[in-house]
């Protein structure tokens, strides 16, 4: 992600003089590092699928997304606007989440390259979705009269946040899951020579 914040950042600052003055390009130089030493996305995205969805058929993924849920309750009870927006969004985001463990699950035996093949998405579904969810629950406190009493903007702020992170980045968790449970066929149908 911050692979994709720092390139945001680059076409935000715009030409070339005005990248190395703002620091913009160093960052995204910086930033790509991270997909290399720490172990390449798609490493982290296999360890997803089989330690940690497959392994347990998916049980552990399922606890969080019932902590996610119970999340979402609060936020639709909250009876703030926000919130319940957010509870919207976190809920489909989950929803999409748990038709992807189900899938990885059931099929990584059986069928385990049409899994692998979705596995990045799905590792960074699962990301979004924790983000959103952490954000959720980040709402919730900055709603709270003591929350306001104590800095109204800053607390503003964290509401706006999380409302443009559910509208932004959690509203594209359906169409990942579409990717992941349906888009196998795309990514293995051609030939390992043809590479």
């Amino acid at each position: 992600m911050s692979l994709e914040v720092t390139s945001l950042g680059v076409q935000v600052h715009g030409g070339m003089g005005f990248i190395e003055e703002t620091g913009a390009a160093q960052y995204y130089r910086d930033a790509k590092i991270l997909t290399i030493y720490e172990g390449t996305t798609a490493i982290q995205a296999n360890d997803l699928v089989g330690r940690k969805t497959a392994r347990d058929g998916g049980q552990t993924a399922k606890a969080l997304a019932a902590q996610v849920a119970q999340t979402e309750s609060e936020l639709a009870a909250s009876g703030h606007a926000d919130a319940q927006a957010v509870a919207r969004r976190l809920k489909a985001a989950r929803e999409a989440f748990v038709d992807v463990v189900d899938f990885v699950a059931g099929n990584t035996k059986a069928h385990p390259n049409d899994v692998f093949a979705g596995s990045v998405p799905y590792l960074m579904l699962a990301g979004n979705l924790m983000a959103g969810w952490q954000m959720g629950r980040a709402l919730l406190v900055a709603i709270t009269p003591e929350a306001q009493a104590q800095d109204a903007a800053f607390m503003a702020a964290k509401v706006t946040t999380a409302r443009f992170y559910a509208d932004h980045i959690l509203s594209k968790a359906p169409g990942i899951r579409d990717s992941i449970v349906e888009g196998a066929g795309s990514v293995t149908a051609m030939a390992l020579d043809a590479f």
